[in-house]
């Protein structure tokens, strides 16, 4: 398998050239000093080797390797506790964090690129850090100034881990049937009891402490999802100075043996009375958790993305090696035996798809950043406007980013032929690594609901509004542009469209129950082609007119011309699917499938 290499220029390409990020972070006070070009460049560069040269090398022998579980202790792969410690001294883990406790407080912007790079290279050891830095955000946003001081800094330093505790064997989805209790102690803490399933990093040999979220009801509580509370929960007591003291009530049961991502530890933990704290109010634990939650389903989607990336390298490597037969045009290597494979149309579309699917993909990623961004360290009405495109978006991100990552994977894979199956290359890892992106953190399916049901029919469109006039508005910006009509032409009859299903399918659900479940996975895609087709419109705006200068801008206008024309049209298939409605889908009785 081909050595990982970062793709640095693209990310520079969509920070400096296509967003202007400098520009954004300039005008936001907070943003302004930290995340100087020079440091911001320096930041990617060091990623980039780190991903590289210590990720990446464990990665197959992490899989091949795994977790291991013994009376309650969890044993990661070999290399990758000094991984962890080579990232966590690096300073990795306090990128996004609030420079109030140790945080650098650099921008999701930047934070995006890094986490596919991390990704790329290893998705089993990205897990670790990821999750801690959502349990961080929850717990800067939610939590008190005490339990903020004691817990952030050790956490930011990668001293202490993090883990979010949500699921039971009988509560996925439906959180409001969780059965974890919380006795109020005397000493304002409580006394938190139950078992929790599929707990990433809920016990590991990285870190000294793992601090973990957890959802739980105290007995008197609402019933269903108002009576949820969130609470921190340490593996290890922390005393009044900071020191570490006795163990907690704590303890992993198992670990899963899975598909995939087998160097990441998937636990069952058992809270037996365990002591925890208060996380926001009480009977409000959810929208706290939610916090964490949206955090980790865009770095879910970069999963997706970070595998397409890692998958497309080595096949274009093999693609540019491998001989097989002539091409149809013609030897095109008539020196040799045969010519590479990748003068082979069905080849070149196995990795042009790739290809436009990662770099629209890393494109959207951003323009979400952008948005956070914004939600976080904006004011006013620009603050409000950023959290409603967060809200619409970031469904689209998690599930659209990891169903095409699946997709990606399996055209590397395939690239490959037999050898794609056969463990030594890698490629049928990364379809193993990537398939449960679109399980976890909320399936897509759920996603998909939540996009068509309450981001876009409950508040009647006013969401999908916020993202319709963003397109509109390019568009209008390029409407002069004759060397953009290529682009701009079929953007603007695709977002016309777009706007016609969503108005059927809200007119729809006001008379019928299943409107919204039967068209919303394919309105989620729907919607995702958009969004790609908006940031390869963006993406060739700029490349048009630097093109016969760089080979690199040429390759970005190719890939968008492959876009439109080939992938693009698939959303008219996907809006016939919308609008044929669900009598089709629940006309058929139960037993009879």
């Amino acid at each position: 398998m081909a050595d990982y290499e970062a793709p640095l220029r693209e990310m520079r390409f969509l920070l400096n050239e296509v967003f202007d990020a400098p520009a954004l972070w300039a005008r936001l006070p907070a943003l302004a000093e930290a995340a100087d070009p020079d440091t911001v460049d320096a930041i990617l560069e060091e990623m980039g080797k780190l991903a590289a040269n210590t990720l990446e090398p464990i990665n197959r022998s992490g899989d091949e390797e795994g977790c291991s579980w013994n009376e309650g202790v969890v044993t990661t792969p070999q290399g990758f506790a000094e991984a962890y410690r080579t990232y966590s001294e690096g300073g990795w883990g306090a990128l996004l964090g609030n420079p109030q406790y140790g945080g650098m407080g650099m921008p999701k912007m930047l934070g995006v690129q890094v986490e596919e790079m991390v990704c790329a290279a290893n998705i089993s050891f990205a897990l670790y850090p990821v999750l801690t830095n959502g349990a961080c955000l929850a717990i800067d946003a939610h939590a008190s100034e005490a339990l903020k001081e004691r817990y952030l800094p050790q956490m930011y330093s990668g001293e202490w881990a993090g883990a979010m505790n949500l699921t039971e064997p009988h509560a996925g989805t439906d959180l409001g049937i969780i059965r974890t209790r919380a006795e109020p102690q005397d000493d304002g803490s409580y006394a938190i009891t139950g078992t929790k399933i599929f707990i990433t990093g809920g016990e590991q040999d990285l870190s000294e402490n793992i601090i973990h979220l957890v959802l739980a009801k105290l007995p008197d509580a609402p019933a269903g999802p108002r009576g949820i509370s969130l609470f921190l929960v340490p593996k290890i007591q922390v005393n009044e100075d900071g020191s570490l003291g006795e163990r907690n009530g704590v303890h992993c049961g198992s670990i899963e043996h899975k598909m995939g991502i087998k160097a990441s530890a998937t636990c069952v933990m058992n809270f037996d009375g365990a002591k925890g704290w208060l996380v926001g109010e009480l009977n409000k634990g959810l929208a706290a958790m939610f916090t964490m939650m949206n955090y980790e389903r865009l770095g879910v989607g970069i999963q997706g993305l970070g595998a397409s990336e890692r998958s497309y390298q080595s096949a274009v490597d093999y693609a540019r090696e491998r001989l097989q037969s002539r091409s149809p045009g013609g030897a095109a290597a008539p020196e040799k035996s045969a010519d590479p494979i990748i003068v082979h149309p069905d080849v070149r579309r196995m990795l042009l798809t790739q290809k436009a699917f990662i770099g629209a993909g890393r494109a959207l990623s951003t323009y979400v950043a952008q948005w956070l961004d914004i939600a976080k360290f904006g004011e006013g009405d620009e603050q409000v406007h950023a959290e409603g495109m967060v809200a619409l978006l970031t469904p689209v991100a998690k599930a659209f980013f990891t169903d095409k990552g699946l997709d990606c994977t399996v055209l590397g894979q395939q690239v490959f032929g037999g050898h794609g199956y056969i463990r030594e290359w890698g490629q049928e890892q990364l379809v193993r690594d990537v398939r449960i992106a679109q399980i976890y953190e909320g399936t897509n399916g759920i996603q998909a609901l939540d996009l068509m049901g309450r981001k876009t029919v409950a508040n009647g469109g006013a969401l999908f509004q916020l993202f319709a006039d963003d397109v509109q508005a390019f568009i209008d910006q390029q409407s002069g542009n004759a060397a953009m009509a290529e682009f701009i032409q079929p953007l603007a009859a695709e977002l016309e469209n777009l706007r016609e299903v969503t108005a059927a399918v809200i007119d729809a659900a006001k008379n019928d129950p299943h409107a919204v479940g039967a068209a919303s996975v394919e309105y989620l895609h729907l919607i995702g082609y958009v969004g790609y087709a908006f940031m390869w419109a963006r993406m060739a705006a700029v490349a048009l007119e630097k093109q016969d200068a760089d080979a690199f801008y040429r390759s970005q206008v190719q890939t968008a011309r492959f876009f439109f024309a080939r992938l693009l049209p698939q959303t008219a298939a996907l809006s016939k699917s919308v609008l044929a409605g669900s009598d089709t889908l629940m006309q058929l009785d139960a037993g009879l499938f």
